[in-house]
């Protein structure tokens, strides 16, 4: 018996699995996973092909050794992003997940018995890893065929794992992701189906496609998902941000959303012009460019880049939320990274990095430098929008490694723009300060918004769900949506602020509305503002806006506080706007409002559903100012 394998306390089939595959590898270092990334040949352009019954060998993505890492491409443009409607349930245990049998007509034992006789018979590569992290996480494995290295790299830079001599006895995995990529084609249609099954003592996740996406990523946020949601505590889907002004003040950013919220990119520095302006926005109609300049902005150290760990041995009688990262890299995103000088702090990282990375979706020659703005082109001719680089969090600047304590939680959407003639939900202002009881509908509900980057096409104005993680969830709504609630409730010293990116009415705005208000929030040691410095939002789903917002001596106008302000918009344009918004969250939030949520939440509910003005959700939550 291999000697690492001594080490792990497995199941019978899953030992059966290991004892009967042709070769095992327990991978004994980083460097020896990025080298058989490229092939038991160390070739420079590995292609990962596999015989699939009734169709020959396909090729499912191509690895090029590059001097700055490893670059993956998949043959289709699907293939490039995460489809959001991939993961299904295959247990009895109770979900509000789409179910196995119930899409197939049939139980899911005999193909989780054909995924593992087909393991048998590969050489398999082996991953011990904690989800969560070393602290506060759990066993868990990957078991993957060889030639797929690349995705155990991939999860290894994103997890952490156990070099094979560091592996404690008593290893005993909580979760398994099992990968089998041809099942996608012989049993799938070509779809990348992840299939959860919550054993008793056990998390199985099967991924059937290369995509790391949903598998070694989200599949592992599911299975913290399903283990907090049995312990009373959640993973929260958000970067995290410990911002220091350039008066030595210090307060934490927590910013949530649905995938292209703008998570990453609270992270970044504020993005300049050549000269060191900054556009705040420009109008999509007129093509007006409005500008200010900031001499000094503020230092960050990031925390959490996706997911925020918040493990109740953490929490303390502060009254704020505390978290820390539950990963050990992060999956950035590099679609605003459009030509070289764009983010230079991330690209020297990513173009002179210490090890080399893991890159998805780039332009990949042979021994040569991937460059992060070259994005791979889809079948149309355009560029992925969903170009990627895996950062192990050690090759991250000015990281924070302890848990700390949130004082401002903000939550991002993507917004279209707006005007009288083509009215839409772009009529958020620049930020909204929000009472606990709205920022808690909106987690619930958390729209995913336009022109998302990140997953599949949608149409039109989707749903996230509960924090914005319920697509990775396998368990129930309505107790998400309870644990959210408890968070809110014991965390009365944590504010909440709403942002939008992309639109502010007419304008193009990117993601400067978050940068801003880092600016700003940060600048004022938190959300803290007196009554009279508010002005109730005309859409009381957005809480308060401000009325004034000065940074640095440079005033914000107004029309990107209020967007009824400006004359595209205008008071029509912004109440059809609104009524599509409040349209659509009664829609969402009417799936919560079951016997099983909690009392305060049907009364929060109720609130949005009659109209309820803001007085009403401050007496059911206190707000502080």
């Amino acid at each position: 018996m291999n000697e690492y394998l001594k080490k792990l306390k497995l199941s019978n089939e899953v030992e059966d699995i290991l004892k009967s595959s042709k070769s095992l590898i327990f991978p004994k270092s980083r460097e020896e996973l990025i080298e058989l990334s490229f092939g038991n040949e160390n070739k420079d352009s590995f292609d990962v092909i596999y015989d699939v019954e009734g169709m020959g060998r396909l090729t499912e993505a191509n690895v090029t050794r590059c001097k700055n890492g490893a670059v993956v491409n998949y043959p289709t443009d699907y293939m490039r992003r995460r489809d959001p409607d991939c993961l299904l349930v295959a247990d009895e245990f109770d979900t509000d997940k789409p179910k196995y049998d119930d899409v197939y007509k049939e139980d899911f034992e005999p193909l989780r018995k054909e995924t593992f006789d087909w393991l048998k018979k590969q050489e398999l590569i082996i991953v011990p890893f904690m989800a969560g992290g070393e602290e506060y996480g759990y066993d868990a494995l990957l078991i993957a065929p060889v030639n797929a290295t690349f995705f155990a790299c991939a999860l290894s830079d994103l997890q952490g794992f156990l070099p094979a001599g560091s592996i404690p006895d008593g290893f005993s995995p909580k979760a398994i992701v099992f990968l089998a990529p041809p099942f996608r084609h012989t049993h799938f249609d070509g779809k990348q189906i992840v299939v959860h099954n919550r054993l008793k003592d056990m998390h199985e996740v099967f991924s059937y496609n290369l995509y790391p996406g949903p598998s070694a990523k989200k599949g592992i946020y599911g299975v913290l998902l399903n283990i907090g949601e049995n312990e009373g505590w959640t993973t929260v889907h958000a970067s995290t941000v410990k911002v220091i002004t350039p008066y030595d003040n210090e307060i934490v950013i927590m910013h949530e959303g649905a995938s292209g919220g703008g998570k990453s990119e609270m992270l970044e520095d504020i993005h300049r012009e050549m000269d060191g302006r900054i556009i705040i926005g420009q109008n999509t109609v007129t093509g007006e460019k409005n500008y200010i300049k900031l001499a000094d902005t503020c230092d960050l150290r990031p925390v959490t880049d996706d997911m925020a760990l918040c493990h109740p041995k953490m929490q303390n009688e502060s009254k704020k939320l505390i978290v820390m990262d539950a990963e050990q890299g992060w999956f950035l995103r590099l679609d605003h990274i459009k030509h070289y000088g764009t983010a230079p702090q991330f690209e020297k990282i990513f173009i002179e990095p210490q090890e080399p990375l893991v890159f998805l979706n780039i332009q990949g020659v042979p021994k040569s430098t991937c460059l992060v703005w070259e994005h791979t082109l889809d079948s149309d001719g355009t560029p992925c929008p969903n170009p990627r680089v895996i950062l192990p969090r050690r090759l991250a600047p000015n990281i924070v490694n302890e848990p700390v304590e949130i004082d401002v939680r903000s939550f991002g959407v993507r917004t279209p723009a707006c005007t009288r003639e083509n009215p839409s939900y772009g009529i958020l202002g620049l930020f909204h300060i929000l009472p606990p009881a709205l920022a808690w509908l909106w987690r619930l509900v958390a729209p995913r918004g336009y022109n998302n980057p990140s997953v599949t096409a949608t149409e039109g104005m989707t749903s996230e769900g509960v924090g914005s993680y319920w697509p990775f969830a396998t368990g129930k709504m309505v107790e998400q949506a309870n644990l959210l609630l408890d968070q809110v409730v014991n965390s009365s010293s944590t504010r909440y602020v709403l942002i939008p990116n992309q639109h502010i009415g007419a304008y193009d705005v990117g993601f400067m509305p978050q940068w801003i208000a880092r600016e700003y929030i940060a600048r004022r040691g938190g959300a803290k503002f007196k009554p009279e410095h508010l002005v109730e939002a005309r859409c009381p789903l957005l809480g308060f806006g401000l009325d004034s917002l000065k940074i640095e001596g440079h005033y914000i106008r107004k029309a990107f506080l209020q967007p009824e302000m400006q004359s595209e918009v205008g008071t029509d344009g912004y109440d059809k706007g609104a009524q599509i918004l409040i349209d659509f969250f009664k829609k969402e939030v009417s799936k919560f409002n079951t016997a099983d949520l909690h009392p305060l939440g049907k009364e929060i509910i109720n609130c949005f559903m009659n109209d309820a003005p803001l007085s009403d959700y401050i007496k059911l939550i206190p707000m502080r100012y």
